[in-house]
């Protein structure tokens, strides 16, 4: 049977209290992390391109180290960037890109120095809450 352990770091609580999901939740040795945004504990979207990747790295390094993971046990990561609207005429979708992919890439080689995971990443139109711009979710697995 498997053994499923909901993980709550410090300072996330309200997620699971007021918004009803986990930031985490391990089940034997695979630990499933819910979308981390660029929010600080007390809910604020951080101001920033830059200080909003890192914030979100920041968030999902919260609930690695509360389930007792690192980014070297991360083999998954799904990233959704905010593009804004859709591009409409052929000319518009063939220079279409996610904004600030570079500079993303660069906060995520920060904390991904070792092992590095499977990555796909998706331009979409918003998030849940106004002001963000990137969303990650990871899929980590521990060693026996």
């Amino acid at each position: 049977m498997s053994k499923r352990e909901v993980i709550i770091p410090k300072g996330m609580e309200v997620l699971y209290e007021k918004y009803h999901y986990c930031p985490g939740i391990k089940i034997n040795n695979t630990l499933y992390i819910s979308g981390q945004v660029g929010r600080d504990e007390n809910m604020q979207v951080v101001q920033g391109v830059e200080p909003q990747f890192v914030q979100a790295f920041e968030n999902v390094k919260k609930v690695l180290t509360a389930a007792g993971a690192t980014f070297d046990d991360v083999v998954e990561m799904v990233t959704y960037h905010v593009t804004g609207q859709p591009p409409v005429t052929p000319g518009e979708q063939q220079n279409f890109t996610i904004p600030h992919l570079q500079l993303f890439m660069q906060v995520k080689d920060r904390y991904f120095t070792n092992n590095f995971p499977t990555w796909t990443g998706f331009g979409i139109t918003a998030l849940s809450t106004p002001g963000l711009i990137v969303e990650i979710k990871c899929t980590a697995v521990f060693s026996d």
